[in-house]
């Protein structure tokens, strides 16, 4: 079993971000001015960016390797991203995945920034999306550990 590792990914290591997603066959990328945060098992096997907007964050380029897929890599990886994180944190997707956000506190959101509205209503010209949020402050106190294993 291997060991999975979270952390922020540094400035010099953004491009093995970007090669990650190509590799796994996806248009993501690294967010330019955001925090990327990843899960390790020796190479990466999943990423999430964050990038600030007023009032809060916003979460994109939620991705994990599909043979590491089923075992809450990116439940745990969304936790550290978020962690100590304040005011509010939003995500666009799909309307299915809202089983998966709402255990990890998101529900649907009723106002965005006004930033990410706009991207949204552009989004949603091509795409079927719903925003979510998640109130950081009533999350204070959790923090995730530094690594956890599987």
């Amino acid at each position: 079993m291997s060991e999975i590792r979270y952390s922020l990914l540094s400035a010099a290591e953004r491009p093995l971000l970007n090669k990650f997603y190509r590799a796994e066959g996806t248009a993501m990328r690294a967010s330019a001015k955001g925090e990327a945060w990843v899960a390790r098992a020796g190479e990466l096997v999943a990423a999430v960016n964050m990038s600030a907007v007023p009032e809060g964050f916003w979460l994109t380029g939620l991705l994990v390797a599909p043979a590491w897929r089923g075992r809450r890599i990116a439940r745990q990886l969304i936790e550290h991203a978020c962690a100590g994180k304040p005011g509010t944190v939003w995500l666009f997707c799909h309307p299915d995945l809202l089983a998966f956000y709402q255990p990890l506190g998101f529900s649907p959101a009723g106002a965005l920034p006004l930033q990410l509205n706009e991207r949204l209503a552009r989004y949603q010209r091509s795409k079927s999306l719903i925003a979510l949020a998640r109130d950081q402050s009533s999350l204070a106190g959790s923090s995730p550990g530094n690594s956890t294993s599987v």
